[in-house]
């Protein structure tokens, strides 16, 4: 059992170059959606891990071992490490609650500040003007989903720029990218590991933001010097805005651009990555249930149910 449930705590160490390696050969919004996918299961079957090990801990307590009608301890192949492992698991769960808590705390107030600052302004259809000289722009989701857009961006591009620029926060609205990167932000206070998946993510959202500009507009090269020249006017930094909302000069634009600019040959084949990025989901979820069986089993023989 105790095997078992490590295993789900170093499967997410092999994710990030993965995860790289997939927005590499794969269209952007299906890795989008398979990295995504991926952290996800990591991060919950280490959590289930990491709470299987805490109650094998605590079960191993008399006081706990009563209130769990046990009629004879709790044993597993590997006593010696269970206590050592129960203490370790706890205050990785304490971390992980602690660090969530304050991003949710932190995440809810940038949000509403968003939410109330695009209230302000003038709207034309889901276009909410900011006057600011900061230039920024980020797609605001929420009821109904907004695009916010800064008096100091507009000026920063001419009437063609704009329009991709609007293409490409309407796409993040539209895939719903939001809840990408909320996940992402999630799944990175779930394991260590899982904090260099994050970055991949958000960048996975906004190439599949770009290329559906791209599409929207009809003009690769448009759409690359809209991008380019709206992060060149937004390096002075916008107001903060909560992590799961996507901005245009989120992420590495020099890569960005080097992929609207660069030639649509065939893409590479990249189904031997998205391969390995379902099954390194599929191991890590066969061995937590697999382990949170065998405990579940411990358990009923530690209360005398499976000799009856």
């Amino acid at each position: 059992m105790i095997a078992l449930l490590i295993l789900p705590l170093l499967l997410p160490f092999a994710l990030p170059p993965l995860a790289r390696r997939a927005l590499d050969r794969l269209a952007p919004a299906v890795a989008l959606r398979a990295i995504t996918g991926s952290a996800v299961a990591l991060a919950g079957c280490s959590l289930a891990a990491l709470g299987a090990f805490v109650l094998t801990g605590l079960l191993r307590l008399p006081f706990f071992a009563a209130l769990g009608d046990l009629i004879r301890p709790l044993h597993t192949a590997s006593d010696r490490y269970v206590l050592p492992l129960a203490a370790v698991s706890v205050g990785g769960l304490a971390v992980f609650a602690w660090t969530l808590a304050r991003s949710v705390l932190r995440q809810v107030r940038a949000f509403r500040a968003a939410r109330t600052e695009a209230g302000r302004g003038p709207a034309a259809g889901d276009l909410c003007v900011v006057d600011s000289p900061c230039a920024d722009a980020y797609a605001l989701p929420g009821r109904p989903h907004r695009i916010v857009v800064t008096t100091g961006m507009l000026r920063s591009l001419d009437g063609s720029e704009r329009e991709a620029l609007f293409a490409h926060e309407r796409a993040h609205n539209a895939g719903g990218h939001h809840y990408f990167l909320a996940a992402a932000e999630l799944a990175a206070h779930c394991h260590p590991a899982l904090r260099g998946v994050r970055d991949v993510i958000r960048l996975a959202a906004e190439r599949a933001a770009d290329e559906a500009a791209a599409s929207a507009v009809g003009d690769r090269r448009l759409t690359a010097r809209a991008i380019a020249r709206a992060a060149l006017a937004g390096q002075g930094g916008g107001a903060e805005r909560p992590a799961f909302v996507p901005g245009a000069v989120s992420g590495p634009v020099p890569r960005r651009v080097e992929a609207l600019l660069a030639p649509r040959g065939r893409r590479r084949a990249g189904g031997w990555v998205a391969v390995l990025l379902v099954a390194c989901a599929g191991v890590s979820c066969v061995a937590s249930a697999t382990g949170m069986a065998d405990f579940h089993h411990r358990v009923e023989v530690a209360q005398g149910e499976a000799e009856r």
